[in-house]
C-alpha cells in the first residue's frame, strides 16, 4: 500500500491491525505476526516495531480501535435513530462480531493477552471505550450515574458475548445471538424494574453484584 509510508505511527497501528490479526491466528500476537503483517501491506518491518513498541497489548489495543473505527463509519448514516434502543445496541454489537468474523483464534488469543495480570487495566479500559462509542453511536446522552452504569454493563454483556462468540460452531452463529438477546433483554427487564421502584433520589443499586449476574449467566 503505496500510501502507508504517509501515516503517523497512531495511524499505522490500525491501518496494520487488521492484518495483524490475521497472522495471529497461526503466530499469536508476537513480533512474527507483526512482520509479517508488515510484509502483506508493504511496510518496512523497522517502521512497523517502532509503532508497536510496547509489543502484544499494543497491537489489540489497535485492533479494537479499527473495529470501533469501522463501526462508527458504518453507523454514520443515522439509520440508528429509527430503531428501538434494544435494536440498537444488538446491531451494534452484532456488527463487532461479524467485523472479526473468521478470526476467533486471533480472538481467543487475545483475550489471553488481556488476562495477563499486568494487561488487566488496560484491557478493562478498552472494553469501557468500544461501550461507550456504542452508547454515543446508540444516542446515549446520559451525564448522570446511568451514564458510567449503562457502560460498564454493556462492556460486560459484549465481554460475556465474545466469549460465547469465539467457540460458537453453530449455523450462523445461532447460539451467539440467542445468547446475546437474552442479555439484553434482560438488562431491559431490569431497567424497566428499577425504573419502576427506584425514584430520582435513591438511583443506587450493587452494580458489582448485578455485573457478576451478567459475566457468568447461565448458558
Amino acid at each position: 500500500m503505496a500510501d502507508m509510508a504517509d501515516l503517523t505511527l497512531d495511524e499505522l497501528r490500525v491501518a496494520l491491525a487488521p492484518e495483524i490479526a490475521l497472522a495471529a491466528m497461526f503466530d499469536g500476537w508476537t513480533m512474527a505476526a507483526l512482520d509479517s503483517a508488515a510484509e502483506s501491506a508493504g511496510v518496512d518491518p523497522d517502521v512497523a516495531r517502532l509503532a508497536f513498541k510496547d509489543g502484544p497489548m499494543q497491537m489489540v489495543d489497535a485492533w479494537i480501535t479499527s473495529v470501533d473505527q469501522s463501526m462508527e463509519i458504518e453507523f454514520a448514516d443515522g439509520r440508528l435513530d429509527t430503531m428501538p434502543i434494544r435494536e440498537r445496541i444488538r446491531s451494534l454489537v452484532w456488527f463487532r462480531l461479524e467485523a472479526i468474523e473468521g478470526l476467533e483464534e486471533s480472538l481467543s488469543r487475545a483475550m489471553a493477552v488481556q488476562a495477563m495480570p499486568q494487561n488487566v487495566a488496560a484491557a478493562f479500559r478498552q472494553g469501557w471505550s468500544s461501550a461507550d462509542k456504542m452508547w454515543r453511536l446508540a444516542g446515549d446522552t446520559a451525564t448522570d450515574y446511568n451514564h458510567y452504569t449503562k457502560r460498564a454493563i454493556l462492556a460486560s454483556i459484549y465481554g460475556a458475548t465474545l466469549a460465547v462468540w469465539k467457540s460458537d460452531d453453530s449455523q450462523d452463529k445461532a447460539e451467539t445471538a440467542a445468547f446475546l438477546d437474552r442479555r439484553i433483554e434482560g438488562v431491559m427487564k431490569f431497567e424497566k424494574v428499577k425504573s419502576q421502584f427506584l425514584g430520582k433520589d435513591r438511583e443506587t443499586f450493587d452494580v458489582a453484584r448485578f455485573l457478576g449476574r451478567l459475566r457468568y449467566p447461565q448458558r
